[in-house]
């Protein structure tokens, strides 16, 4: 996949657990799980724009596109 998911990443920055974050969010806990391993195929808009809201942060700072060639090297 060449979408890379950082929300492990801002969750540390707000230092934030998942289980605090699917309680805001209202997003069960497998769920969340699967988006922030990066396993997910998909996310709604209004999932992505509730977790910035709660974050603080803009969706670019959670999804990263990398092209396969850059997924090769540096991740």
């Amino acid at each position: 996949m060449a979408i890379i998911v950082n929300l492990d990443v801002m969750m540390a920055k707000r230092k934030m657990s998942l289980n605090e974050l699917s309680e805001k969010i209202g997003l069960t806990l497998s769920n969340l799980s699967i988006l922030k391993t990066g396993k997910a195929k998909a996310i709604r808009f209004s999932t992505l724009e509730t977790i910035c809201n709660v974050l603080d942060c803009q969706p670019g700072d959670i999804l990263e596109y990398v092209n396969d060639k850059q997924k090769t090297t540096t991740h």
